[in-house]
């Protein structure tokens, strides 16, 4: 009997996933689950195309890390 996936958790639902990665039923539940584009944050690439680090770059996502990893911390002292 497989379990309900509406009611796991994303997390959980991951881990289903890579236990048993042929259940196709499962996977397509997680990709639905997925931030839509149109929400995603894109993010500019980090170093040029011969492997030159972009520091502006890099300062960005650096803090676009520590804005979520703040964000996450709040929401579990809740």
């Amino acid at each position: 009997m497989k379990p309900n996936f509406a009611q796991m958790s994303i997390k959980e639902l991951r881990a289903y996933v890579l236990a048993h990665r042929e259940d196709i039923e499962a996977l397509e539940i997680l990709f639905s689950r997925r931030t839509p584009d149109s929400q995603a944050i894109i993010y500019p690439s980090m170093f040029t195309e011969d492997g030159q680090p972009i520091e502006e770059n890099i300062r960005i996502i650096e803090e676009a890390i520590a804005q979520r990893v703040q964000q996450e911390s709040n929401h579990q002292d809740e």
